[in-house]
């Protein structure tokens, strides 16, 4: 019997969906096709892959709502909430394919008699997308439309949790006539997945997922020179100043800790919250996360659905109760969300506080819906605090002064730098991220350098 990816659904515990693994016959056989198309389709012009690249579009949201309650089956977001991922994955496609034209133009130097110079993007050749479960779409997009929009033919690895997303972006590139070959996902194995990533045939790899798994793909590039953009997580602070709207800050911070169960790369973990707000703050934060309803995602009264497995929530329950036993107080008794139960991946909401960062909670990433808040006297404080992490993707800061935004967000170490709101990527904006948050770059027109490789016209007129 053929090895096989399973599906097993967060909601009840079913296989939702099983795959057959593609073997290395069909992984080869990807890759030369890959090649032998990728020279046509770098020769297509801009205008008509942007075409049949919106065309894909049009086709995936025409599947909108199908897409979005499958994706509730495969990974536990709430029906109320996966329609936004179809939303924004419009949005980010539809953005970077508009911005081709300026992230692919010519870079030309000051005019020098004599002389034609300039430089020009050329694709990498084949990219390989390896893309997470916990928004399948909004990771994947950032680098399979840009990558096929530079010219570059594009083979995806979707997480095992997340299988038909891989395959709805087949059916959307098939239905908008994109050449045989320039797209092909397969369903692989971590041993395939390697060999796939180390083949010489990829020229760039767009991974995003743990820092462990960065680490494997770095090794596994370690005996060629691939390009690769890590995207590997977070452990995002936001800080609320003494000036901030203090119903606007908690509304935005705890919707950023507890959305998607807090299962989000960019997702608010840890909050800094100046003493002269702090009581105010936590009461106000503990009444709105108390105001979930921990349940059946397939309802519309669902507001937090179950973690992606019961493993993920044990995680959780963990760092919480290693916190508490270190003199934290969570504040949040499980027993009034009747879905919690140990054994199951339906976790409560939960904050904690007398936190401090000798404990994992404020330290380590969490991927959960719980979320340490600290006092904090002065921006001085607070900016070390913020700092004073492994990770650097994202920080907020909240404040009605943008001066002091700038200030402090110039002396943050993080990749975007976000006043008065989170945990969102707008897709005119770089998105990457620092220490051990990854490398490179996706979206804005930045993104197409680290999908292209300069290649400069040095060519002199002949002389009369």
């Amino acid at each position: 019997m053929s090895a096989t990816v399973q599906c097993v659904s967060p909601v009840d515990g079913r296989v939702y969906v099983e795959r057959p693994l593609d073997g290395g016959n069909a992984v080869d056989a990807a890759l030369e096709a890959a090649v032998a198309a990728q020279r046509r389709w770098k020769a297509v012009p801009l205008e008509e892959r942007q075409r049949l690249l919106s065309r894909a579009v049009d086709a995936f949201v025409a599947r909108g709502p199908e897409i979005a309650a499958e994706l509730t089956w495969m990974m536990g977001r709430p029906v109320s909430q996966t329609p936004g991922e179809v939303r924004g994955f419009e949005e980010r496609a539809r953005y970077m394919i508009e911005a081709a034209p300026r992230g692919l133009a010519p870079l030309e130097p000051e005019p020098k008699d004599g002389f034609i110079r300039y430089v020009a993007h050329e694709p990498l050749g084949v990219v390989a997308v390896v893309a997470p479960w916990n928004y399948p779409y909004l990771t994947a997009v950032n680098a399979v439309i840009p990558a096929l929009a530079a010219g570059n033919a594009v083979l995806l690895k979707h997480s095992h949790q997340t299988p038909l997303c891989a395959e709805r972006f087949a059916e959307a590139f098939r239905e908008a006539g994109l050449p045989e070959g320039v797209f092909r996902h397969l369903h692989l194995s971590h041993a395939d997945t390697a060999a796939l990533v180390a083949d010489d045939r990829i020229a760039g790899v767009c991974f995003t997922g743990s820092v462990d798994g960065g680490h494997a793909v770095q090794q596994a590039l370690a005996g060629g020179f691939a390009a690769a953009g890590l995207e590997l997580g977070g452990k995002d602070p936001a800080y609320v100043r003494a000036d901030a709207d203090l119903a606007h800050a908690v509304a935005g911070l705890v919707d950023g800790a507890m959305f998607n169960s807090g299962q989000s790369c960019c997702g608010i973990e840890r909050i800094y919250v100046h003493e002269a707000l702090f009581d105010d703050f936590v009461a106000s934060a503990l009444e709105t996360a108390r105001g979930y309803v921990l349940g059946d995602p397939t309802s519309l009264e669902t507001t937090l659905g179950p973690m992606v497995r019961t493993a993920a929530a044990d995680f959780v329950r963990g760092q919480v109760d290693e916190a508490v036993r270190q003199g934290a107080a969570a504040l949040i008794d499980p027993s009034r969300f009747p879905a919690d139960a140990p054994g199951t991946p339906y976790l409560a909401p939960q904050i904690l506080v007398n936190v401090d960062h000798s404990m994992r909670i404020m330290t380590e990433e969490t991927f959960g819906p719980a979320v340490g808040i600290m006092k904090v006297r002065s921006d001085e404080q607070a900016v070390r605090l913020m700092n004073d992490s492994r990770y650097g993707l994202t920080a907020a800061i909240w404040t009605a002064d943008p001066d002091a935004a700038r200030r402090l967000g110039g002396q943050v170490e993080t990749g975007t730098v976000f006043m008065n709101r989170c945990d969102y990527l707008d897709p005119a904006l770089a998105w990457s991220g620092v220490k051990d948050s990854g490398r490179g770059c996706t979206l804005s027109t930045l993104g197409y350098q680290y999908l292209t490789r300069p290649k400069s016209f040095h060519l002199r007129l002949a002389t009369t």
